[in-house]
């Protein structure tokens, strides 16, 4: 499992900033260590962003995303107070989950 992930989420009107800090090493499998071998690749392959229940986005990544992604989306139609929930799991099956409500 990895970090927690910073989340933010502020509702401006009528539209919901939600900015999301995922914190994981997003290994290529390309790059090799002090002593020549490669290290293996491991990566973020699907992230899940719900707002109070309900999926607003489900993205699937791959090798290229770089080391602690950042993620900022806007979404229409939430409240304040309603759960934002965020969802990671990478090609080695780990998976993370962090929440936040919207103020």
């Amino acid at each position: 499992m990895g970090n927690p992930m910073k989340i933010r989420a502020t509702l401006n009107g009528d539209t919901t900033d939600i900015k999301i800090l995922m914190r994981h090493d997003m290994e290529t499998g390309q790059r090799k260590d002090a002593a020549g071998a490669l290290v293996p690749a491991w990566y973020i392959q699907s992230v899940v962003v719900s707002v109070a229940g309900k999926t607003v986005i489900n993205a699937g990544w791959g090798q290229a995303v770089s080391k602690d992604p950042y993620l900022a989306l806007k979404v229409k139609g939430a409240n304040k107070g309603d759960p934002v929930s965020v969802t990671w799991t990478d090609n080695k099956n780990d998976t993370r989950t962090d929440e936040t409500t919207i103020a």
